[in-house]
């Protein structure tokens, strides 16, 4: 059986199980992040998305990933509190 990207369970940052199959129905942004990596920048770019298309069902999922070049060295309370000090609408899986 062929399984989609609704049949996916990932875990947040904050431990929780989610079920990729509550967004139903909205389009999803999945991007890899990182805390100190050049790209950064790109989180300003993510909040601008959020919140021009969060309200017609764009949802951005951030996935931190410290294996390329270990630019997301913290814990996770660390990156959340980095994320949550600059962006206001982030929510982040792990």
């Amino acid at each position: 059986m062929s399984k989609t990207i609704s049949d996916i369970a990932v875990k947040t940052i904050n431990g929780e199980d989610k079920q990729l199959k509550e967004y139903t129905g909205k389009v999803l942004l999945i991007v890899n992040v990182a805390s100190y990596c050049g790209y950064t920048s790109q989180y300003e770019g993510l909040e601008k998305l959020n919140q021009k298309y969060g309200e017609a069902g764009l949802r951005i999922l951030g996935f931190p990933c410290n294996d390329f070049g270990a630019q997301e060295p913290g814990s996770n309370e660390e990156i959340v509190q980095f994320c949550t000090s600059k962006y206001s609408k982030i929510v982040i899986s792990h």
